[in-house]
């Protein structure tokens, strides 16, 4: 299951990654927005990021604003949550692998079409590869 949503600026992406998903047979779960109208980031990085990290079976999140960055400043306040402003494939790649992203961040703005799809498959094709890594996660939550 991959959880997604967007605010405005996002729009576009988050439905064209929708129907990328969907096409590949991948369940998902859109949080809206549902247009281009104006909206708050927040309200969507939140539904996105409680759902990920309430759901049991390792799901993943994808979300969208203009910048990426509010979005993804958004769900990284929830417990539980790695989310990754990610630009390029490189970039998804290592969010999995290094740091085990569980929601990656796209600049709505930012990127093509074309760069959403392979920013997308390189996160989803991505492992985490532990070891010295996960010391660092476990450096992350400071509770």
């Amino acid at each position: 299951m991959i959880f997604i949503g967007s605010d405005h600026g996002g729009f576009l992406i988050k439905e064209h990654i929708k129907s990328f998903l969907l096409s590949k047979g991948i369940e998902v779960k859109d949080f809206g927005t549902n247009s281009l109208s104006s909206v708050d980031y927040p309200d969507f990085a939140h539904l996105v990021a409680e759902a990920v990290s309430k759901d049991s079976n390792n799901s993943v999140g994808i979300i969208v604003c203009g910048s990426g960055n509010g979005i993804n400043i958004s769900a990284n306040k929830h417990h539980g949550i790695r989310s990754a402003l990610c630009w390029n494939p490189e970039i998804s790649a290592l969010a999995k692998q290094h740091n085990n992203a569980n929601i990656i961040a796209l600049p709505g703005r930012y990127v093509t079409v074309l760069e959403a799809e392979n920013i997308v498959n390189s996160f989803l094709n991505a492992n985490f590869e532990g070891g010295r890594h996960q010391n660092r996660i476990n450096k992350i939550e400071n509770e």
